[in-house]
């Protein structure tokens, strides 16, 4: 399974940017897919996931309001709109899938994915 982030970049405080992944590989569509993002000298966060099958999405308090995780499963792809970005969200951003899951559980942490991408680059200037 191949993972293709992109959409990051430069952008001023308050500006927003569209980030995409697209799973490729399998046949199957995945189970889940999220985003996590980490900054200079910072562990690996969570920032939003989406259960593919239906939809069901997580956020970070830190992203809640503000960036929004959607998924066309017809693409294998996800998307991540973030808006009124904040010099604090100045980070590598990258995104995961799984294609197992519980039904009744989050797919928040990092063990909770197979496969990653490579992570692309957000960068807020104040």
């Amino acid at each position: 399974v191949q993972l293709q982030a992109s959409g990051g970049g430069l952008v001023q405080a308050g500006g927003s940017l569209r980030l995409s992944c697209a799973a490729s590989g399998r046949t199957s569509s995945p189970y889940a897919m999220g985003w996590f993002r980490q900054a200079p000298g910072k562990e690996r966060e969570f920032v939003a996931a989406i259960r593919c099958s239906d939809g069901r999405t997580w956020y970070a308090d830190s992203a809640k309001g503000r960036f929004t995780i959607s998924n066309d499963n017809a693409k294998n792809t996800i998307y991540l709109q973030t808006n009124n970005l904040k010099p604090e969200d100045t980070a590598v951003y990258f995104c995961a899938a799984t294609y197992s899951g519980s039904y009744f559980r989050p797919i928040t942490r990092s063990e909770d994915y197979d496969y990653w991408g490579q992570g692309t680059q957000v960068t807020v200037s104040s």
